[in-house]
């Protein structure tokens, strides 16, 4: 718009201030001229094309008639050109005349009538096309310039870290694309940004807190092992009982560092899957009997509703047996003594359902919300007797939904927790 205000505003100006000083729509305001007559007295004339002072004379009738003429010869010579002895005609609109005599070709006449050059009509017109320049420079400046210097400012701002900038519109199309591309890039960063501080924060705790949940069973383990050293079980049963506590120490540090070590792989489940062809149902059954013998020390009943045919599943059956575990586990450590585990599996047309419910107290109103989270037990005391590092029913959420799954938490409609996990059925 800029570049076609520049060409024919002056043009455009020009014709009317020319309009507005000539009146061409009076009939007086101009001198009429028989264009004809004169081609016809020029025509008559041929032989005098030649003469000197015909010539002048003929310059000056042109003149005053506002009429351009050029003579040429039959042999294409110019012999007579008006426009030569004034300024040159502005939008000619000229005709071409063949004079013939005796049945011969005399020479050829070009006859234009330009309208005169108005000076006032110029000059305005050249401050238009001046005024259109500054205006479209001034245009360009704030919608194109002025912009790219902003953006060119963020950028800078970027590079070194602060990403607290705002960008004014521009009026351009073209430059509020590029304005909201470079805004939406700013947003990103500032959200990924945040979430790396988060995710730095939250690692920070979670060294933390390993980091004290394997220091206290360490602490525990080696006392034990200064006192067998240094004598103080005197008794066989002394003895025992302390090989029995360090057997125990131990196999909490294993499964705290198991938990640490499945966790690691989390960030990258999707890539690790080892996936095969198996049955879940019976998956089901040998992580329950896994956890037999832990619940009959209790005096826990383990209730499994599981169908009899196979259950057919698409997975890694490493990582879903320990999924399976962990909930096992939970359920085991929050139902009371006598209490009951129920563990069903159930199949419908588009999902695969595993069910597993304690007749413990179930979640807390203000836990529920909270019961996936990393390093969370609901026990502001870390107590360990609870549980392990608080990451079971993280790493199980996490690979059931790397399954294309999910995991969801909630407590029975009676008593205790249910623990509801779901993978897809493959087509």
């Amino acid at each position: 718009m800029g570049v076609l205000s520049v060409i024919f505003l002056p043009w455009l100006v020009y014709i009317l201030v020319h309009a507005v000083d000539t009146h061409p729509w009076s009939a007086h305001s101009r001198k009429p001229t028989n264009v004809a007559a004169t081609i016809q007295a020029i025509a008559q004339s041929s032989s005098d094309w030649t003469d000197l002072a015909w010539q002048q004379q003929l310059n000056r009738k042109l003149s005053n008639e506002g009429v351009s003429v050029e003579i040429v010869s039959a042999s294409n010579q110019v012999i007579f050109d008006s426009a030569r002895h004034g300024p040159p005609p502005w939008m000619p609109g000229s005709q071409q005349v063949m004079v013939v005599r005796n049945g011969t070709l005399v020479g050829t006449l070009h006859v234009s009538q330009p309208g005169p050059t108005d000076p006032v009509a110029a000059l305005a017109a050249l401050l238009t096309a001046v005024f259109a320049i500054l205006l479209v420079s001034v245009q360009v400046g704030r919608n194109v310039v002025r912009p790219l210097e902003a953006m060119s400012k963020a950028a800078l701002q970027i590079a070194d870290g602060d990403l607290d900038f705002q960008l004014k519109s521009s009026k351009t199309a073209e430059m509020r694309q590029v304005q909201h591309a470079f805004q939406v890039m700013g947003d990103g960063l500032r959200s990924a940004f945040a979430k790396q501080q988060k995710l730095e924060e939250e690692r920070r705790f979670f060294i933390g807190a390993i980091a004290h949940d394997l220091r206290t069973p360490l602490f525990s383990l080696r006392g034990y092992l200064d006192g067998i050293e240094q004598g103080i079980a005197t008794s066989p049963e002394k003895l025992a009982h302390y090989v029995a506590v360090c057997q125990d120490k131990a196999a909490h540090l294993e499964r705290l560092v198991a938990d640490l070590f499945a966790f690691t792989r989390l960030e990258y489940l999707e890539e690790t899957l080892q996936r095969e062809a198996f049955d879940l149902a019976a998956l089901t059954r040998q992580a329950v009997s896994g956890v037999l013998s832990r619940a009959q020390a209790k005096r826990l009943s383990l209730v499994s509703n599981l169908p009899e045919e196979a259950v057919k599943v698409w997975g890694d059956p490493h990582l879903l047996e320990r999924a399976l575990t962990n909930l096992l586990d939970n359920a085991l450590h929050h139902t009371p003594d006598n209490g009951t585990i129920t563990v069903a599996l159930h199949v419908d047309v588009s999902r695969i359902t595993v069910t597993i419910r304690d007749t413990g107290p179930g979640f807390a109103a203000d836990d529920m919300a909270r019961v996936f989270d990393p390093l969370y037990r609901g026990d502001a005391s870390r107590n360990l007797a609870t549980g392990g590092a608080g990451l079971g029913l993280t790493i199980a959420r996490r690979v059931f939904r790397a399954h294309g799954g999910d995991l969801s938490a909630e407590n029975a409609s009676d008593t205790g927790a249910l623990l509801t996990g779901w993978l897809p059925v493959e087509k």
